[in-house]
Parts: C-alpha cells; sequence; structure tokens
C-alpha cells in the first residue's frame, strides 16, 4: 500500500519517535535481543517490528485515535490495537530500584479523569480518578562549573 508511514523512510523516525535513524536501529536491536519479535505460530504481524515500534511510538506521542492511526500505517484498527499491547510493554520504561546517596528526587502527583469505577475512587469534585505520582531523579549535566 503506498502512502503509509514506514520506518524504511528514514524521515519518518524523527518526528514520531524523537531518535536519529541510528539510534532508533539500536533500539531495535535492543529489542529484538530481549525477544519482542518471536517466531510465533498462527498469522504472521503484517507490519514489520520497526514499523510496529515507529506506531507505538505515534500513538504515544500523538493524540491520534486507533483508528487514524490504523489507516496511517496501512493495517486494520484491531491490528493496530494489538501492536500496541504487544509492544507497548516493551518499549515503556524500567522502575528503577536504586538511586545514589546524592541522588536529589523530585515527587509530583495528580489525579487521573478515569471511566473504570473498580480502580478509580470519587474525589472532592464529584469525579472517578486514579491517583498517579512519579518520581524523577535530577541528575547534574556533565560540564564545565
Amino acid at each position: 500500500m503506498t502512502g503509509v508511514i514506514t520506518a524504511s523512510e528514514p524521515s519518518w523516525i524523527a518526528p514520531f519517535r524523537g531518535l536519529s535513524p541510528r539510534q532508533f536501529g539500536k533500539l531495535i536491536t535492543a529489542l529484538r535481543r530481549e525477544g519482542a519479535d518471536p517466531v510465533r505460530k498462527g498469522r504472521p504481524w503484517s507490519l514489520p517490528l520497526e514499523d510496529r515500534v515507529l506506531l507505538v511510538a505515534a500513538y504515544w506521542r500523538t493524540n491520534l485515535t486507533l483508528r487514524h492511526l490504523a489507516s496511517l500505517f496501512g493495517v486494520s484498527k484491531s491490528a493496530a490495537d494489538r501492536i500496541i499491547d504487544h509492544l507497548g510493554p516493551s518499549l515503556a520504561l524500567r522502575q528503577r530500584k536504586r538511586f545514589g546517596r546524592d541522588a536529589v528526587l523530585v515527587v509530583d502527583g495528580t489525579l487521573v479523569p478515569t471511566h473504570d469505577h473498580t480502580i478509580a475512587e470519587q474525589s472532592k469534585n464529584y469525579r472517578f480518578s486514579t491517583d498517579q505520582q512519579v518520581v524523577i531523579a535530577l541528575t547534574r549535566a556533565a560540564g564545565p562549573d
């Protein structure tokens, strides 16, 4: 199909992934090493691993719906959803176990509205939301003092 977004065209990588083509290649190699693209029974993926990673990145970086992403990448909406569910955890940041003694940590939290009432609590504004907290370790940039 012509006119679709693909990782084989390097100009699509930077806007949707924020990486240079070389860095993107290293990411793909690392994902393959971790087993993100195993040979399995059943129907093979309709997109190569590079395009699937680009699809997940586009989903996270833009506010496009699955229907729009699917048409941009030339797959069905269901296939786009399966790709995001399969590769998303592999691309997520891993939780850090320990920080150095001199690390400066910033903790921030916010209420994220949700429609799932099984994991949400009703807040003061009568909306159901989930508390999301983030810990960021500040590092000192290397350079002249």
